[in-house]
């Protein structure tokens, strides 16, 4: 009864989705390209070969899921396998990984679509990344006895799963042969459902991060910018962000640098940075032919600088927290060893309280805490110093998600 009220339930979202996508360019994309999905995967397989079925629900997951991603691409090298993402935002940004064969839109979970699905990729591993997990599209792997592994999963108590009138998404979890969560709560909360294949393996975004070092991280016009001087980065900023930072940059009256990359590069937000901010501003689009040591604040009106940005950061500002959004990642300026500040709506990402206890994190609610924060770090050594050590610590102390997971994996 409950799967057939879910089925309703997504054919009535399919109306509305298709209905939303007229004036909405982001829906319009994902509608698009859910209705290629599957002439694009009969496009790239043959009934002979081997699958592996990635799944994530956005961009974020699937920089989670890369370590993993990575060692099965290499221990399996004769399979293909088909990436799949909910939201366009993975889509558009990833859509030609070398990590994947075939990159689509994951269609929307009705038995229809599910079984369709299954039933041309046959996987011979799923691996679902953190959430995003579909009752009918597990139910169909279960039902041919095919192998799912869900990996940095992270459970909340309020969470349907745990609720009496959540059976069918408890079956759903119960689908995957083995899950690795980020934190004993997850752990405890499975066994509350009665589910124990489970390995606390901690987050794999940990290793991610950590890989960033062994990559070639320098950007020569950034040194040119930064000109050894204090450098104060604000990453995957949004307006309400703004709000709080803008004062202090204007109010500046030291030789301190500043960094801006907004988390949205549209005209109208450099336009708002632009407007409110009194300082000599330099855009990454007009950067050529000028002399950046002679600006103050430097705009990223780009994407995908942003992790190799964070080197050159002596404190880091990290969006998203302040208000509704959801806190960006954290992690990318930690494993620099950078002091980190975030918004104080921060209780769905554990990450932070952890960094904070740690002491390379640091909570603000509002200008003024954000003044007060940044000041002491600016002026006081041994605190900013201290934070720094601990940042880069506590990355160091989360790493090994990745090996317990291919550990089971490739076992």
């Amino acid at each position: 009864m409950m799967r057939f009220i879910y089925n309703i339930f997504l054919f009535k979202a399919s109306i509305i989705i298709r209905f939303l996508s007229l004036f909405n360019s982001k829906i319009k994309k994902g509608v698009i390209g859910r209705s290629e999905t599957f002439n694009k995967i009969h496009q790239n397989l043959n009934s002979s070969d081997k699958t592996i079925w990635f799944h994530c629900a956005s961009l974020g997951e699937y920089e989670q899921g890369l370590p993993v991603f990575e060692a099965i691409r290499l221990h399996y090298p004769k399979h293909k396998i088909i990436l799949s993402f909910f939201s366009p935002s993975g889509y558009e940004i990833r859509k030609n990984t070398k990590i994947a064969d075939v990159v689509v839109y994951l269609s929307l979970d009705t038995s229809k679509n599910a079984k369709q699905f299954i039933n041309i990729l046959k996987p011979e591993l799923s691996i679902f990344v953190k959430y995003d997990i579909w009752p009918n599209y597990l139910n169909e792997l279960n039902k041919l006895n095919l192998k799912a592994v869900l990996i940095s999963a992270a459970f909340r108590p309020n969470q349907i799963y745990f609720k009496w009138y959540g059976g069918l998404f408890t079956k759903a979890l119960k689908s995957f042969d083995y899950i690795f969560t980020q934190n004993n709560i997850s752990k405890k909360l499975l066994s509350s459902i009665n589910y124990n294949n489970v390995t606390v393996s901690g987050d794999t975004r940990f290793d991610r991060v950590n890989n960033q070092l062994k990559t070639d991280n320098t950007l020569s016009f950034i040194e040119e910018f930064k000109d050894n001087k204090t450098t104060i980065v604000f990453g995957s900023s949004w307006e309400e962000d703004e709000n709080v930072f803008i004062d202090f940059i204007n109010n500046s009256n030291t030789s301190t640098k500043f960094i801006i990359a907004p988390h949205e590069i549209k005209d109208e937000t450099i336009k708002r940075l632009q407007n409110n901010i009194k300082k000599d501003i330099v855009l990454f689009s007009n950067k050529e032919h000028k002399n950046l040591t002679n600006h103050k604040v430097f705009i990223i009106d780009t994407i995908g600088l942003l992790s190799k940005i964070y080197r050159y950061a002596d404190i880091a500002y990290v969006g998203g927290a302040i208000g509704k959004t959801g806190l960006h990642n954290i992690l990318e300026p930690a494993t620099f060893g950078v002091p980190v500040l975030f918004g104080n709506n921060h209780k769905k990402f554990p990450e932070a309280k952890a960094l904070i206890d740690f002491g390379g994190g640091f909570e603000i609610s509002s200008k003024k805490s954000f003044n007060t924060v940044i000041t002491s770090l600016t002026e006081d050594k041994i605190l900013f110093t201290n934070s720094s050590k601990a940042s880069k610590a506590f990355i160091a102390s989360q790493l090994g998600a990745k090996q317990a997971i291919t550990e089971y994996l490739f076992k």
